[in-house]
């Protein structure tokens, strides 16, 4: 047998041997740390354990849902009321009690010296805040929205949900899909 006939047997061997190793990693829901890491990923504390690493990684989905959609309601409601009220729709449009928490907030991250999270107000107010803040200029939303009541019901509904996902605790298989139906409901309230 030639060496190049050998050095191809040999080729076909070893992937025939990597894919028998990928069925048992995914049978065994192991990592055997078989490829290659570069620097950036060795820095991400080995320390941890693959179960924990695995629930963290079926999480990120449903934080990167909520990030999305949290992030467009922060969008939708200073797009609109900018459009509505003018620039100056923070100072006019915004409850008090909003408003100053939002700007202890912020002086809470300028004392703490860590970089601010945002220039916006809004992007210091809290989940339930920005509910506040549609309910209190409902006449600028009522276009958007179709039902005052249900807009509240499915702001509850998502505020209850972010909590497990924001504070690192694991989404009950039932409160996944009752957050991928309040998300659909979301989408279903603005047609």
């Amino acid at each position: 047998m030639e060496s190049e006939e050998r050095m191809r047997l040999f080729g076909l061997s070893h992937l025939a041997v990597e894919r028998e190793l990928d069925k048992v990693e995914a049978a065994l829901e192991i990592d055997l740390q078989r490829s290659e890491h570069d620097e950036k990923e060795e820095e991400y504390y080995p320390q941890f354990g693959q179960v924990l690493r695995r629930e963290a990684a079926d999480m990120g989905r449903h934080y990167e849902l909520f990030y999305c959609l949290e992030k467009s309601i922060r969008t939708l409601i200073a797009e609109t009321l900018k459009a509505q009220h003018g620039e100056n729709w923070w100072t006019t449009r915004v409850p008090q009690a909003v408003q100053d928490n939002a700007k202890a907030n912020i002086q809470r991250e300028i004392d703490s010296g860590v970089t601010l999270r945002s220039e916006d107000e809004i992007d210091f107010t809290t989940f339930g805040e920005l509910g506040e803040i549609v309910r209190n200029n409902w006449e600028s939303f009522d276009a958007i929205f179709s039902s005052q009541k249900a807009f509240t019901k499915i702001m509850t509904s998502l505020n209850m949900l972010r909590g497990p996902i924001a504070h690192c605790s694991p989404l009950a298989e039932d409160e996944v899909v009752r957050l991928r139906l309040t998300v659909k409901d979301w989408f279903r309230l603005m047609e």
